[in-house]
């Protein structure tokens, strides 16, 4: 991981110099995020899904975590009005796809989901996953969180601004 305290400062430097678009795109972002994982988990209660196993107390901070963090790294993708035609960087969005998708396993209703039934049965998703979850949620926000870093550090490093 590249958590170093250049690149966390590039990326705090990064983030002052967001425009108002990207900072909308990174709050719906984060809104479209939490909804994604948190609707179909039955995390956020809905009339459309529902859980076996209660909502643990863990869940709630890693889907804030998912969600804010989802939304910085989809702002990256927003480019500055003034540097249209910009190529994008790569860096971390493995990462955040990643991370994402380990977040919804980590919130998600243990035995509800059907490939951990299928290979653990019902007694093996609660003795063997569940414990696990809070892991995966920590490993997703991390992934996040890296993802987020790298974009933000290469948007600081590499300025896309024009000067006129």
């Amino acid at each position: 991981m590249s958590s170093s305290p250049r690149s966390l400062s590039r990326a705090v430097l990064a983030l002052r110099d967001w425009q108002l678009r990207q900072w909308a795109v990174a709050g719906a972002g984060a809104l479209l995020s939490a909804l994604a994982v948190g609707v179909p988990t039955d995390v956020i209660p809905n009339p459309l899904f529902s859980r076996s196993a209660p909502v643990q107390w863990w869940n709630y901070p890693a889907l804030a975590g998912t969600g804010v963090l989802a939304g910085l790294v989809l702002g990256t993708y927003v480019r500055p009005s003034s540097a249209p035609g910009t190529p994008d960087s790569p860096d971390g969005g493995r990462l955040g796809w990643l991370g994402g998708f380990l977040s919804f396993l980590a919130v998600g209703c243990p035995v509800c989901n059907k490939a951990v039934l299928l290979l653990l049965g019902t007694s093996g998703a609660l003795s063997y996953w569940a414990p696990l979850q809070p892991l995966i949620a920590i490993a997703s926000v991390a992934l996040l969180a890296e993802a987020a870093l790298r974009r933000l550090s290469a948007q600081s490093a590499c300025p896309t601004s024009v000067s006129l």
